[in-house]
């Protein structure tokens, strides 16, 4: 009988490490920042502002033409509003909000993709000053002809009190009036990757 549960549980054992052996490697594309893109949009009662930051790098894994993998790593201190405004600019580095000098840093890894063709649920983990949450969006997926694949989040919502950003959040400071910030700040997202 101790035998017989010996052998089953190595078989077992060898099984799962056959499974792994032939489990489909996704096959890699790596972003090309220079032709990549991330802009945001950020309201406040009596308005709004918007501009762009910079991508560092980022990868996307394929098994066929399923997205199954990736992410992107996005630099805070190239964050830029499309006004020009070297204030705001300033101010949205400070630690008021992204804390760029501390944490120059912010990345997406994807965690799972639900769907599968041009259009894609995608969920994973945003860290944004150290502190990482989980968020899901809808993306298109786009093979081209000169065989790059093109990824679009034409817009993501993302809740800057989950990463610790409070300034002028009426939902963190009941008192202030109409002189708020909307929690919710936008990313659109536009990422192009070859093999």
């Amino acid at each position: 009988m101790k035998l017989k549960i010996t052998s089953i549980l190595l078989l077992a054992v060898v099984s799962s490490f056959s499974f792994l052996a032939f489990a489909p490697k996704a096959d890699v594309y790596t972003v090309d920042v220079t032709k990549s893109s991330i802009t945001w949009e950020g309201k406040k009662f009596a308005g709004s502002h918007n501009g762009t930051v910079n991508l560092t790098s980022g990868t996307l894994g394929f098994n066929g033409k399923k997205l199954a993998e990736g992410g992107f790593v996005v630099n805070m201190t190239t964050i830029k509003d499309a006004d020009k405004n070297a204030g705001l600019e300033k101010h949205l580095k400070a630690d008021d909000f992204f804390g760029a000098d501390k944490f120059p840093a912010a990345n997406f890894v994807i965690k799972k993709v639900d769907g599968s063709g041009a259009s894609v649920n995608v969920t994973g983990d945003l860290t944004i000053k150290g502190v990482t949450s989980s968020i899901t969006f809808p993306a298109t997926i786009a093979w081209n002809a000169d065989k790059t694949v093109t990824a679009t989040a034409d817009k993501i919502t993302i809740d800057r009190t989950k990463f610790g950003i409070q300034f002028k959040s009426k939902s963190v400071f009941s008192n202030i009036g109409d002189n708020f910030i909307y929690d919710d700040f936008t990313l659109a997202v536009k990422l192009v990757a070859k093999k």
